[in-house]
């Protein structure tokens, strides 16, 4: 078989005056050949002829009306699904390896006869023009605080013309990190676009009592900067491509660098928010230019931030408890009853009464969740200790798992009643004189067999001069690796 190069040789060799039968030896095809590529000056790929005709029945060809039909109503119909629906309909008809041949006849019939499909228009921005942001997830990234796993966000914002980005770690998509995202973004940009575009933010709206409320407060954000803002189509992420690609880029940039860092693990999270700093400022470095023109058209920036706290007034209830966003916070039972007012940050929340703040709580993520402190209620409970058992939020009455343990030890040598009591106790304890000498003083006398688990006996531990050194010390002896040797090995005495 002659191929293309043979025959671009064989043209070559006879401008150089060659006769045919040597051009056609050196181009390694017969004369016969080379005289009808000279003669027809075409390539063999060329003179190829398009295999247009078919080498075997069509087996849908008396079904193909009825298909059609189906596809004209329902144009979203999948080939596998109308391949099923033949084969129960004519049994024994359609063997499984035709698939294949259907999916080709429906894909010709979408490209001839089918309906439009969706056209996506490329953009061109302008300078100074569009902003897009948007929130992501990054539990893929595998980050650790302390050794402990540190599931969060990113609030994600682009420059759509120069591309220039910046971002900040928040825990939920609230409007609380919507606004914080937002203004810090704007700042560390020292200018405003003309319009901001989003997703529909249904996540924040969530997380709010009802739309108008979302509403107003976005409403207001924006109008405090002058942007217009923009919202793409529900289920049309493309239409915010911008941010949704940086989104991507950002988290890879993100992987490698933790690649050359060689861990994953901070030791806080001050440290985790330079590294996102310093990596922000090496993906920008490269767009200063365009990024020059984009800063020339910004607008100037308002006078000063808006406040995006929330502020909520409530009335604490008779179980020492307040509700924020659906969720449950203690505040100190000496607040049963007085109305305070909640500021809702996208990290905290402060409880203030009468203009003083009196408790800053870590805000909870989701909904329908609660936060109990054991210093808030405990003075009543040991009060009133058969309440103990059916509380609601007893489980947030367990400080660590060393507490769990020296409940359940306490119910086991004096019983249900007894034994709530005794902890209780020693729960006020740790309210008083602090909760880390009080677990370990719990540890040292569940350690030691000879000592008897008693608020009393705690409350003698606390109060001794030497109390670390009587706390025993635990040594893990170091393990011979020749076992894992012999474990390999297969032999009888590793059996």
């Amino acid at each position: 078989m002659v191929t293309d190069q043979q025959v671009k040789r064989l043209w070559r060799l006879r401008q150089e005056k060659l006769s045919l039968e040597i051009a056609a030896a050196k181009a390694g095809m017969d004369a016969k050949t080379a005289a009808k590529y000279v003669r027809d000056r075409r390539l063999p790929s060329e003179m190829k002829q398009k295999h247009l005709w078919r080498t075997r029945p069509d087996p849908f060809e008396e079904v193909w009306p009825e298909l059609r039909e189906r596809l004209l109503l329902e144009p979203g119909l999948q080939a596998k699904t109308l391949f099923e629906y033949m084969q129960r309909t004519y049994p024994g008809r359609f063997a499984d390896g035709q698939l294949r041949t259907l999916q080709r006849h429906i894909k010709h019939w979408r490209a001839t006869e089918g309906p439009a499909r969706e056209v996506f228009f490329a953009q061109e921005h302008q300078p100074g023009e569009l902003c897009e942001s948007d929130f992501t997830h990054c539990r893929e990234l595998g980050i650790t605080i302390g050794g402990e796993p540190f599931p969060h966000l990113l609030y994600h914002f682009v420059l759509t013309y120069s591309n220039w980005e910046t971002g900040m770690v928040c825990f939920s998509e609230s409007f609380e990190s919507l606004s914080e995202g937002l203004q810090s973004a704007l700042w560390e940009l020292g200018g405003v676009p003309c319009e901001h575009r989003s997703d529909r933010m249904s996540a924040a709206v969530n997380n709010l009592n009802d739309l108008t409320e979302f509403r107003a407060a976005y409403a207001g954000l924006l109008k405090h900067y002058g942007i217009e803002g923009q919202k793409i189509q529900a289920g049309q992420a493309h239409e915010n491509g911008d941010i949704e690609q940086r989104h991507y880029r950002l988290k890879q940039a993100i992987a490698q660098a933790l690649m050359l860092r060689a861990s994953h693990d901070f030791q806080s999270l001050a440290d985790y928010e330079k590294f996102l700093r310093d990596l922000f400022a090496r993906l920008n470095a490269g767009r200063r230019l365009r990024f020059a023109e984009e800063l020339a058209q910004l607008r100037p920036l308002p006078e000063r931030r808006l406040d995006s706290t929330r502020r909520e007034r409530m009335r604490v209830s008779p179980g020492s408890l307040i509700h924020v966003h659906r969720n449950t916070y203690s505040v100190h039972s000496r607040l049963i009853g007085e109305i305070v007012e909640a500021r809702v940050k996208p990290d905290t929340i402060e409880v203030w009464y009468r203009d003083r703040k009196v408790e800053e709580l870590r805000r909870l993520r989701g909904r329908g969740k609660h936060r109990i402190d054991y210093r808030h209620i405990i003075d009543w409970l040991v009060r009133k200790p058969g309440a103990f058992d059916n509380y609601r939020y007893r489980q947030d009455l367990f400080p660590t798992s060393w507490f769990r343990m020296g409940y359940d030890i306490l119910r086991e040598q004096w019983g249900p009643k007894r034994g709530a009591k005794e902890y209780l106790e020693i729960l006020a304890l740790a309210a008083g004189n602090g909760e880390s000498k009080v677990e370990e003083a719990v540890r040292f006398l569940l350690t030691n067999e000879s000592a008897g688990l008693r608020a009393g006996a705690i409350q003698h531990l606390i109060e001794a001069p030497g109390m670390h050194a009587v706390l025993p010390s635990v040594e893990v002896e170091p393990v011979p690796l020749a076992v894992f040797d012999e474990l390999l090995t297969g032999n009888e005495a590793a059996a």
